[in-house]
């Protein structure tokens, strides 16, 4: 895994701050929790029912099945948040994690399934991860790039897709190399090669897919980052973030989400952490 002290030490730093606040949100396992679900369902379903935002840009989190329904784990987490409170799920589709943020500071849905990201927190409160997946570069096979340590160079130019969590990672890491930005993560490879780009940057699976589909390419081993997929809501609905804080530590413990992955064909994702060994989880309504 490729980081530096300080990113290693800034990455520790935001999962104990979430570890943290799941802590508190799950406290009292000596004694029982307050149900929060009728203020949640109050929150989340103010419209008459839960908008849950859906991004097609992310492989690993949804795409369309053969009948171009929306599939995927996010998919599954939001009908089941919804089954659980006794609300309608609207799915909203995006084609980038932009445009959800966007969403969820317009107000425009309840819900959404975003990377963590310090940028994104000044709108957004984060239930801790649920998903974690990795973050690679693509490079053309006569590239004398070897390693993603050699990104980052004077006269390197990185395509990403606007808004992504790649996007907002490495508009902080890089120093020397520059990104030239897509409208979505899944035109970043289609942009790198029209424009004659030196990367790629995205979703390892998006750029495995890319690299069979247009040839000529290759992934450069290992990643670049780590990226911790996890449910978002604007910001100050504080009972909703703890009823989510409480859902998302039993999808993962009670193996909703391993099951999710390796029902829609997702490999190279993992299931994120428990955030804490205290797994009661959310009480239906």
């Amino acid at each position: 895994m490729a980081w530096t002290a300080s990113q290693a030490g800034s990455i520790d730093a935001t999962r104990r701050s979430l570890c943290a606040a799941a802590g508190l949100l799950l406290a009292g396992c000596a004694g029982p929790r307050p149900d929060t679900s009728a203020a949640a369902k109050a929150e989340l379903a103010s419209a008459g029912q839960l908008r849950a935002a859906i991004n097609f840009g992310n492989p690993i989190l949804a795409r369309k099945d053969g009948a171009g329904a929306p599939s995927g784990v996010s998919v599954d987490l939001a009908r089941e948040a919804g089954r659980r409170l006794g609300v309608a799920v609207e799915l909203v589709p995006f084609d980038s994690a932009g445009n959800v943020v966007d969403a969820v500071k317009a107000r425009q849905v309840d819900l959404a399934f975003v990377a963590i990201d310090p940028v994104r927190a000044a709108d957004l409160d984060y239930t801790a991860p649920y998903v974690i997946i990795e973050g690679a570069y693509l490079v053309r096979n006569g590239s004398p790039l070897q390693r993603n340590e050699e990104v980052d160079r004077p006269g390197t130019r990185v395509a990403v897709g606007r808004g992504s969590a790649y996007d907002l990672f490495l508009t902080r890491a890089l120093k020397a190399a520059s990104l030239v930005r897509a409208p979505t993560s899944p035109e970043v490879t289609d942009v790198f090669l029209a424009q004659n780009l030196e990367v790629a940057a995205g979703v390892r699976q998006q750029l495995e897919a890319d690299a069979k589909r247009v040839g000529g390419v290759r992934l450069l081993p290992g990643r670049f980052m780590v990226i911790e997929q996890a449910m978002g809501v604007p910001k100050g609905r504080v009972a909703t973030q703890a009823w989510l804080g409480d859902f998302i530590e039993e999808m993962k413990a009670s193996g909703f989400v391993a099951a999710a992955l390796r029902r829609h064909g997702i490999e190279g994702a993992g299931v994120a952490p428990c955030a804490s060994p205290c797994q009661a989880g959310p009480r239906p309504p």
